[in-house]
């Protein structure tokens, strides 16, 4: 599985973004996607979530009400709407997508990209 993210950029506050992050390979085996972001000096940290089951989604606290996440399965495509942003959510945002191939589950890592919101 390869994961591939686009869209981030830089913004001002209370501004919108939205990133894409297009799966390849054995994506069958892609039980769930999702984002996490990492500020400079922290830990990286979970903002969202989505099955591609039934479609349920989890979201950090911090991002609820402003952040959709959203999937397209027939384009193996999964989204991140960024809306009312903030100067702390700074960070390299890293789309990952968690498989299963039994008896073993794989974690897939894009390589990240830069979402800057200038106060």
């Amino acid at each position: 599985v390869r994961v591939v993210e686009s869209g981030g950029g830089l913004v001002q506050a209370g501004g919108s973004l939205r990133l894409s992050c297009a799966a390849s390979g054995s994506t069958f085996s892609i039980n769930a996607m999702g984002w996490y972001r990492q500020a400079p000096g922290k830990q990286r940290e979970l903002v969202a979530q989505i099955t591609t089951g039934g479609g349920s989604t989890t979201y950090a606290d911090s991002v609820k009400g402003r952040f959709t996440i959203s999937r397209d399965n027939a384009k193996n495509t999964m989204y991140l709407q960024m809306n009312s942003l903030k100067p702390e959510d700074t960070a390299v945002y890293y789309c990952n997508a968690k498989a299963s191939n039994w008896p073993y589950k794989v974690d897939y890592w894009g390589q990240g990209t830069q979402v800057t919101v200038s106060s």
